[in-house]
């Protein structure tokens, strides 16, 4: 495997198109289309929160038979929470699409972001895609990184290149959040794209376990958004023996797609809202996986564990309590935890570490939490940040 210029227009046959729309920010690229040369597999993985929004129905309705040819997206305004007409919103931004690009509208997908609970301007919507339409290019998918971003501080993109059946396969990624970010398809959005030739059914298996290693293992502030969406259009241009079955070929697939996923998912929680270090939880001797991640995740969606990190304080005490109320079982007098290579607890108690050590680990950009439960041999990783002053600066203006 190797790491390849661009993001989702690496991909031979996709094009893409990002441009401004006035919805929230003037002037800002907000309204984006990514599009295949032809009707291609495509597969989705969306919230479970049950207050989803408008877009997330109208994709799940089109990739009943696997297929597509095209998403659009918005930033700025998430159209939930805006009943029957924020769903004729949602078919309109298809059927324009569609239009434009002379196919069915339900080779559409459709996927928004931005504040819940206001109408989109349509007309603004309108005029943009028309315009993205005019505007698509081999080279857009920088722009689509751009229009999708809400409080993201940094566009997060990846393309890479690997083997799959003796022949090469190229994969590219674009994905945006900030905040309310705790995935369980969990604001965020992620765009995939592939040349590799496989089945649909096959896509959406692969794509649904993949995200269950990356994205619904990461967080920013335990938030489940309305929105999160993750898409993947794959062409089937590379010519490889088309995948049908769980074959080696089809774990080949998967490692470059889990690599990807991955490390948009780590890019989300480093730019996490006011985030200044990304954070690895690892819990391992678990009695089973789902302890693990349990055990990891509330340590990860620890506010008191997030402000110590910020804090530069050593508090040990805090990922114990995390721990324990997590519902993973253990025994408390069997606990380890370490920071990076400095030992916080023995046993259940303080190991007697060095503050000093401890302060050092404090200001690199990216630490390990790293607890052992004794309890079995499962283990399970969290990527998180910590939490600083801006992140309540930023959501307590984020409508303003």
């Amino acid at each position: 495997m190797k790491q390849i210029d661009g993001s989702i227009t690496a991909v031979p046959g996709i094009k893409a198109a990002g441009v401004p729309a006035g919805i929230k920010i003037k002037d800002k690229k907000e309204v984006a289309l990514i599009v295949a040369e032809k009707p291609v597999a495509a597969a989705g993985v969306f919230t479970i929160n049950r207050s989803k929004a408008a877009p997330i129905y109208v994709c799940q309705g089109h990739l009943k038979d696997g297929i597509a040819q095209a998403i659009v997206v918005n930033s700025g305004n998430a159209n939930a929470c805006t009943g029957e007409g924020g769903m004729a919103d949602a078919y309109k931004m298809a059927k324009i699409t569609a239009d434009e690009l002379d196919i069915d509208e339900k080779l559409v997908l459709v996927a928004s972001t931005g504040v819940i609970g206001k109408r989109l301007p349509m007309d603004k919507i309108e005029a943009a895609i028309k315009l993205a339409a005019k505007s698509l290019s081999s080279d857009g998918g920088h722009d689509v990184a751009l229009a999708i971003m809400t409080t993201d501080l940094v566009p997060k993109e990846i393309a890479v290149e690997i083997e799959v059946a003796g022949h090469p396969v190229k994969i590219g990624g674009i994905t945006k959040g900030s905040g309310m970010i705790r995935p369980h398809m969990a604001t965020m959005l992620a765009f995939l794209t592939t040349d590799v030739n496989i089945t649909p059914e096959l896509l959406q298996t692969a794509l649904r376990d993949s995200v269950d290693k990356s994205f619904n293992m990461m967080t920013v502030d335990g938030d489940m958004s309305t929105n999160d969406t993750a898409l993947i259009l794959a062409t089937g241009a590379a010519n490889n023996p088309k995948i049908t079955s769980m074959n080696s070929a089809y774990h080949q697939f998967c490692a470059g797609l889990d690599y990807v996923t991955l490390e948009l998912a780590k890019m989300i929680a480093r730019d996490g809202e006011g985030a200044t270090k990304l954070v690895k939880v690892v819990v391992k001797g678990a009695k089973n996986f789902e302890d693990a991640k349990k055990a990891a995740r509330a340590v990860a969606e620890s506010n008191l564990v997030k402000t110590a990190i910020f804090g530069m304080d050593a508090n040990w005490g805090r990922i114990v309590c995390a721990l324990g109320y997590s519902g993973a079982e253990f025994e408390l007098n069997n606990v380890d935890v370490w920071m990076n290579d400095l030992q916080l607890v023995k046993s259940g108690m303080s190991a007697g570490f060095s503050e000093e050590k401890a302060k050092e680990i404090f200001k690199l950009d990216e630490l390990s939490i790293i607890s052992n439960l004794h309890a079995g041999d499962t283990e399970a990783t969290i990527w998180t940040c910590d939490f600083s002053y801006d992140y309540v600066r930023i959501n307590a203006a984020y409508r303003t």
